[in-house]
């Protein structure tokens, strides 16, 4: 069975995207990691996209409960695209990923966001079973409301993180769709923020959210991607009711 560095890898040289006239994503992701400190990271990493160039942004909610997202692309062709109106922010960044191991990765935002995270990846029974039931699945399953619906009730107590939104309303109104292909959970992770250190990985006393996306009180690193209804200006806000700072 191929690591997560060598599935990553293969993303970042052919990742596919699915058929369809929705707007699509494919590479991999942490979906939400929550530290002791009550911040909140998250990570996206899409080489290949139906709407722009491949990016990469890191998702940071901070203890008081707002919400960042740092693209290395224009918000409006990634993630503000679809959750811009909730966020206190948003800025254009170098984000760098390196994997150090099989497991093991650093993120990296050097400017004067100043981030540096450390994940370690592991597999469990569980993983290992949600990953070969999804690989084995058909496409039409991840275009089925009612089967991502169930799969997000199923995992989220399975992998002890809480809910879990496998499809939902972003807060920006497109419908989220999420595709899986393969997942591990996150054992062990560090980072500083500013030279702060953000602590131990920890649940949050209230599990976030984003619209109706669901933020894991457990780190999940997933291959796969995620597709959004087209976006539209009579019915979407714009990209981002945030000013474009830091």
């Amino acid at each position: 069975m191929s690591s997560a560095r060598e599935l990553a890898a293969i993303a970042e040289r052919s990742a596919a995207l699915g058929p369809g006239d929705t707007e699509r994503f494919s590479g991999y992701a942490v979906m939400a990691l929550p530290f002791s400190s009550g911040h909140v990271l998250g990570l996206r990493r899409f080489p290949v996209t139906s709407v722009g160039p491949g990016y990469t942004s890191v998702w940071l909610r901070r203890p008081a409960g707002g919400w960042s997202i740092y693209p290395s692309i224009d918000p409006s062709l990634s993630c503000p695209r679809y959750f811009g109106s909730a966020l206190e922010s948003t800025s254009v960044h170098t984000v760098t990923v390196g994997w150090t191991g099989d497991l093991c990765f650093t993120v990296r935002i050097e400017d004067d966001i100043d981030l540096h995270w450390d994940v370690t990846l592991a597999n469990t029974p569980v993983t290992k079973m949600m990953s070969g039931m999804a690989g084995a699945l058909p496409d039409s399953f991840w275009r089925s409301s009612l089967f991502l619906s169930a799969m997000g009730a199923v995992s989220g107590p399975s992998l002890r993180a809480g809910r879990i939104g496998m499809i939902g309303h972003a807060p920006n109104r497109q419908l989220m769709k999420a595709k899986v292909k393969r997942m591990w959970v996150v054992e062990q992770s560090t980072a500083t923020l500013g030279g702060e250190d953000l602590g131990t990985i920890e649940p949050l006393r209230e599990q976030s959210r984003l619209g109706e996306i669901w933020m894991p009180q457990r780190g999940i690193f997933m291959i796969g991607g995620a597709e959004f209804e087209p976006q539209d200006a009579e019915e979407h806000p714009p990209t981002t009711k945030a000013a474009a700072t830091v």
